[in-house]
């Protein structure tokens, strides 16, 4: 019998559950499928119930069924967010969850409340401007739009939240969590903002704070009869997916960047102090004391995903296609805009775009070119970052998108810097189990650098430096000249 730490993560299209040993070895490994509902153009919903719960109780069967004798002494979660997901007083989900910044549906609530308290001071305050990334708007949406839903609300979590609830019935949720609940959150004093609050949520108890490696109660006996766990192991807060698996890699000092290649493009650089900037996020850290800036693309996995889908083959034939295809894509330049786009443009209605297409394109051209247009916006992120007092000393890559070596190399290839690749990249459960060893005290701090040490490097080459700069000058110019169009088919979608 071994001791194992549980980790579950909640993603947009999929989630994942492991049992790590307490050195850091993973012992046991669950991936299962989803799909994320699109109602209406600019919304993004998940069945809180079927898919957040219903798949980490799935997972975690599935997990002790491989490792029968195997004991959990520590549990952790981690979701996509930041999200909005109203319970009534029993705790039950009263309508789908409100994703992260991909719904788009709150636009009108984030220029009334921008109106409202003005732009500038919800950004010193809070550390960002309000976006569709903000939960605030997304709980002013539902006063406005569903006001019976409204009327029943008791609660309101995000997905790592919602786990937390189910296995401890703790109300409880991160504060790096918390810290994108603009505007009703102090990420320097570390607190809600009453008056915001009680404003844009009149009457609503909020969840209370703790850090995400921080126990907050443990199993209850209804969870363990669902999940199989055993009654008492000790469950940490958790956190959103992209903030817990920056810990997974040891991002943690200043100037440490991660980028997850996922379904969206994420980024997050540890700096000293909250630093505000109009076109990125400022947040507080998943660990205590420490604070980040955070990009992150609309897109990235999503768009290779729908080409796969409309090509109809798989992704080793495509990235081994595209291999042979040379920097460029033959004269291809991508906006990787399908879903509007958060940092830095902070436009949803942004759209997707292929300039300079040919009958003599294919496939294998689309998808290179699609590559491209993600390392293109890493560089115009990580650009972003540096106007804002970052200095990206330290690129660390992980996620599913790190498979096969080609995407990689050519973020290296366009932004000129290296990558480095830890042992595992398997994502936000690997950190959400390193945070619940931490937090219940069987894994020591001195013991985290042994968990996930550095396995390869990715080395820009300079060969390719030219030929990139050239592409993103086009690509910095080409949304700009579109910009309009965009936004007026954009209308006619929503009017459809």
């Amino acid at each position: 019998m071994a001791d194992v730490i549980l980790g579950v993560d909640i993603g947009t299209l999929s989630s994942k559950g492991l049992l790590v040993r307490l050195d850091g070895t993973v012992a046991a490994t669950v991936v299962q499928q989803h799909e994320m509902s699109t109602p209406r153009p600019g919304w993004a919903e998940h069945d809180a119930d079927r898919i957040w719960w219903g798949e980490l109780v799935t997972l975690t069967r599935r997990l002790l069924a491989q490792r029968p004798d195997d004991r959990v002494v520590a549990v952790g979660t981690s979701g996509i967010g930041p999200c909005l997901l109203p319970c009534d007083a029993t705790g039950t989900p009263l309508r789908p969850a409100i994703l992260y910044g991909v719904d788009t549906r709150a636009s009108a609530q984030i220029d009334a409340l921008h109106a409202r308290y003005g732009e500038d001071a919800i950004r010193e305050r809070c550390g960002s401007v309000l976006t569709s990334q903000a939960v605030g708007p997304k709980i002013q949406w539902l006063r406005d739009e569903e006001p019976d839903v409204w009327a029943r609300t008791k609660s309101v979590h995000m997905s790592s939240s919602f786990l937390t609830n189910r296995l401890t019935g703790a109300y409880v949720l991160d504060h790096s969590s918390a810290s994108q609940c603009n505007p009703i959150y102090d990420p320097r004093a570390k607190a809600w903002i009453d008056e915001w609050a009680e404003d844009i949520a009149p009457g609503l108890r909020l969840p209370d704070l703790a850090w995400s490696g921080e126990v907050v109660g443990s199993v209850t006996p209804e969870a363990a009869e669902a999940t199989g766990l055993t009654a008492g192991i000790p469950v940490v807060a958790g956190g959103i997916d992209a903030w817990t698996e920056s810990v997974s890699v040891g991002v943690k000092q200043p100037g440490d960047v991660m980028l997850m290649y996922g379904t969206t493009m994420f980024l997050i650089e540890i700096v000293e102090e909250l630093r505000t900037w109009p076109t990125l996020w400022g947040t507080v850290g998943a660990m205590p004391d420490t604070y980040n800036l955070a990009a992150g693309m609309a897109t990235s996995g999503a768009v290779t995903d729908w080409l796969r889908r409309v090509t109809g083959t798989s992704f080793e034939n495509l990235v081994e296609e595209a291999r042979a295809v040379g920097p460029g894509a033959e004269g291809l330049v991508m906006l990787p805009y399908f879903a509007g786009e958060r940092t830095p443009l902070f436009d949803a209605d942004a759209r997707g775009l292929v300039a300079g297409l040919t009958l003599r394109h294919h496939r294998e051209h689309l998808y290179r070119a699609a590559l491209e247009a993600t390392a293109f916006g890493v560089r115009h992120n990580l650009e972003a970052m540096a106007e804002a007092g970052g200095h990206a000393a330290r690129l660390v890559a992980v996620g599913g998108g790190t498979r096969g070596g080609l995407w990689t190399q050519i973020v290296s290839d366009v932004t000129q810097q290296p990558q480095e690749l830890p042992r595992n990249t398997v994502g936000a459960a690997y950190g959400d189990a390193l945070l619940a060893g931490i937090g219940s005290g069987v894994v020591t701090e001195a013991e985290t650098d042994k968990w996930n040490p550095v396995e390869t490097t990715v080395e820009p080459d300079p060969a390719a430096a030219e030929a990139y700069d050239r592409l993103y000058a086009l690509y910095r110019e080409l949304y700009p000249a579109t910009r309009e169009i965009s936004h007026t088919l954009a209308a006619i979608q929503r009017g459809l």
